[in-house]
């Protein structure tokens, strides 16, 4: 197995600032670099550390921040928390590494069980130790220990062992002079003695588990079934004890026996509580409707004051996750509704389609959703533009959501069409989403597709959009070159590649896209071969048939992917509901802020067009046939007034006249206006903004519980692995790796520990 390489930037001797938002930042201080593989050892390292800086090994703690989360500080104590924290950053290339020399408090392990079997709730706790007295506490000490807790989810997640510093730890009893806890007040009665009667034995459980609570003692049962429970008190040698069971020929659940006296004086101190998931996701589900990031640390504070109860995280956690989806609805019971889902959608928005195909096993695979409204938009006031691109979902069942933007305009994105997917990005998904959008669109006009030069999607574009064109996402394009041609470069080489490359891209005629690659070749004559090999008329300016409007990559729907990222974990059909709530005020917004546009064009084009014409200076023109002109200035470019080109392409890339053509216009003497393109206007602005989404009432989603539906879909067969799940990418450019400079001689690749001098 190769070796999985990044580097550690190590930063010691400055210190944590917390902002407004909670995030932590380093400020100050020095910092190295290491080169480290899962290879690896932690002594290694730490020794490797300890001497770049000069510090003893003993007296210094590693840290760093999860991927996306600058809360939260984890510690590197042995191997294993090493080769997690290089599987974490596997995606990048460098980590941030921070070396604290204070002493932080080393946490206690708590061994309360993560789940319990359907036969018992016991919980057991043990108290922790008294704090030590040479504890050194500092403000990144505190800010560790309040936010540690929370990255506990991310390990539950996963599947994986947690490690010990982020466990949390079971303070002291800190209510055993308060008999009972202010909340648990309420249930001293629920239990009243023999001959009390219950409606089912779900019922008495509860009502058990209340009056233990309130009383603070552990129970377990000696019979536990349908028809009799039999329960008794867990401390040793304790007479409590109870016996119910159904009355004949009834439901209910009669208490038969009970000693009602405990010799134990409650069980609390050493054996925890009786809170089930259950039991916790009925105390925290109301607060959660109105608190919808109530967090595992402050469910297991605040039940800890109202009901004298000490959680632990993973009953907060999984409480939580109970009550959400008491309150969301089964993820199980979405996928079984998408038929009608479906359905209701497209006859509240006619014109729309909403699609959903199974497995021959009945499971869920595709979603296809492009409502009337967007399509009325893009069809009549759009550039014939579309953006493909796609994103990992992070639900219960995976799944990646693929979508069609185009830009409106005013260069606002504009949602087309999306789908949901249960596998991968594959070929056959975005055939098969092709296909739905060519159902969907009528235009006769042929359009260019912004995606990945992925082989299947572009044999698909070719083949479903007959005479359209594909037009290569820069930023994958980038991104492929760095993985093909892998460490070759440094830092700043591959930055300076980058540049040269965009500029390549981005220049309107050969010769400057032949300058730009020059510059590339004196750097490095296989990446100049490799970016000449791969289809340059596909993503450069100066040689691309299509009109692609100066937009060179693909994630120009960052916006949309967003509204999807933020409602991913939502069962699937309050997800699309979700996508549909945004979309339908995204119209109305901007429908409402056109209403007060007094311009001709959109503001951003109106910007562009203002920016043109401040650079005419002092331009020769002059008039070659009735319609062609020469305009000399510092260069002398042509322009065809009949067809709207000129020979610097900026014309025809934007849509709105350049300097050159402006010169033209205003020389005889005609409105400049007239010869920006329809889709920049603010007419085509509110034609695209015409058409409404409408909802679907709660009332129509809930009466698909009791109807009979031809169409059955269970959900996917895969669900989330373990692992941490991808983070969300949004951004143009790859991070590329720094290269290690030696502090001893100054050279490049090696640092000095390693260092020959």
């Amino acid at each position: 197995m190769a070796a999985m390489k990044i580097i550690a930037i190590c930063q010691s001797g400055g210190k944590f600032v917390t902002g407004k938002d909670g995030c932590l930042s380093y400020k100050g201080g020095d910092a190295h670099a290491i080169d480290i593989d899962n290879q690896m050892k932690f002594e290694e390292f730490k020794m490797e550390v300890a001497e770049m800086f000069n510090i003893r090994a003993d007296s210094m703690s590693i840290k760093y921040f999860l991927p996306g989360n600058k809360k939260t500080l984890i510690t590197i104590s042995n191997d294993k928390d090493l080769q997690r924290m290089i599987k974490f950053h596997g995606d990048s290339s460098t980590v941030d590494i921070y070396i604290l020399i204070e002493e932080v408090l080393a946490l206690e392990v708590s061994n309360m069980p993560a789940s319990r079997s359907s036969r018992t709730t016991l919980s057991e706790t043990v108290a922790a130790a008294p704090t030590p007295l040479n504890v050194c506490h500092t403000p990144v000490a505190d800010t560790v220990l309040d936010d540690v807790r929370d990255t506990n989810q991310i390990y539950t997640n996963m599947g994986m062992d947690i490690p010990q510093e982020v466990l949390p730890s079971v303070p002291p009893n800190s209510s055993n002079d308060e008999k009972y806890a202010k909340g648990a007040q309420q249930w001293q009665n629920t239990i009243t003695g023999v001959g009390q009667r219950f409606s089912s034995v779900h019922e008495f459980r509860e009502s058990l588990r209340k009056y233990a609570i309130a009383h603070q003692f552990a129970f377990k049962y000696k019979k536990n079934d349908s028809h009799r429970v039999t329960v008794k008190c867990k401390a040793e040698g304790c007479p409590w004890r109870i016996h119910a069971s159904r009355l004949s020929t009834t439901q209910l659940i009669c208490i038969k026996k009970m000693n009602p006296t405990h010799t134990c004086e409650g069980a609390f101190a050493t054996t925890g509580h009786q809170a089930t998931r259950s039991w916790v996701a009925s105390i925290i589900k109301e607060k959660l409707k109105d608190f919808p990031d109530y967090k595992p640390k402050d469910i297991v504070n605040d039940i800890k004051q109202e009901y004298g109860i000490q959680l632990n995280y993973f009953q907060a956690w999984r409480g939580k996750e109970i009550a959400k989806e008491q309150l969301q609805g089964s993820y199980k019971e979405a996928y079984s509704q998408l038929p009608f889902f479906c359905e209701k959608l497209m006859e509240a928005n006619p014109g729309s389609l909403a699609v959903c195909t199974t497995k021959e096993d009945s499971s869920f695979d595709r979603l296809f959703v492009s409502l009337h409204a967007l399509l009325h938009g893009f069809q009549q006031g759009c550039r014939p533009l579309i953006f493909l691109d796609s994103i990992p979902l992070r639900s219960k069942y995976q799944g990646t959501l693929l979508a069609a933007t185009a830009a409106d305009a005013d260069d606002g994105v504009f949602p087309v069409a999306f789908a949901i997917v249960d596998d991968a990005e594959s070929d056959d998904s975005w055939h098969w989403f092709l296909l739905q959008l060519k159902s969907v669109l009528s235009t006769s006009c042929p359009i260019t597709f912004v995606a990945d030069r992925e082989k299947g999607l572009k044999t698909s574009i070719a083949e479903i959009f007959e005479g359209s064109f594909h037009a290569y996402c820069l930023r994958y394009l980038t991104e492929q070159l760095f993985r093909d041609l892998k460490g070759q470069f440094s830092h700043e080489v591959k930055r300076l590649m980058i540049e040269d490359l965009y500029a390549a891209a981005y220049a309107t005629k050969p010769e400057g896209f032949q300058n730009s690659m020059e510059s590339i070749k004196k750097i490095s004559e296989e990446a100049y071969s490799w970016i000449i090999q791969n289809e340059p008329q596909n993503w450069a300016n100066s040689f691309f048939q299509g009109t692609r409007y100066n937009h060179m990559t693909s994630n120009f729907g960052e916006l949309f992917y967003s509204w999807a990222a933020d409602a991913d974990e939502l069962p699937i059909t309050q997800m699309v509901d979700v996508i549909r709530g945004k979309i339908m005020e995204l119209i109305v917004a901007r429908k409402a802020a056109s209403d007060h546009w007094e311009t001709r064009l959109s503001p951003s084009m109106e910007e562009k067009l203002k920016k043109e014409s401040q650079r005419i200076h002092s331009f020769s023109v002059l008039q070659s046939t009735c319609s062609t002109y020469e305009v000399c200035g510092d260069v002398t470019e042509v322009v065809d007034i009949d067809r709207w080109e000129c020979s610097c392409k900026a014309w025809q890339l934007t849509g709105v006249p350049c300097c050159h053509a402006i010169a033209v216009i205003g020389g005889i003497g005609q409105s400049v206006y007239d010869y920006c393109s329809r889709y920049c206007t603010t007419e085509s602005y509110r034609l695209t903004y015409s058409e409404v989404v409408h909802p679907i009432s709660c009332t129509e989603l809930s009466a698909s519980k009791d109807s009979q539906l031809v169409v059955t879909v269970t959900p996917p067969p895969t669900k989330r692995p373990p692992g941490r799940p991808a983070t969300k990418r949004f951004g143009s450019q790859e991070v590329v790796k720094r290269h290690l400079h030696c502090s001893r001689c100054k050279g490049l690749g090696h640092n000095k520990s390693t260092c020959k001098v």
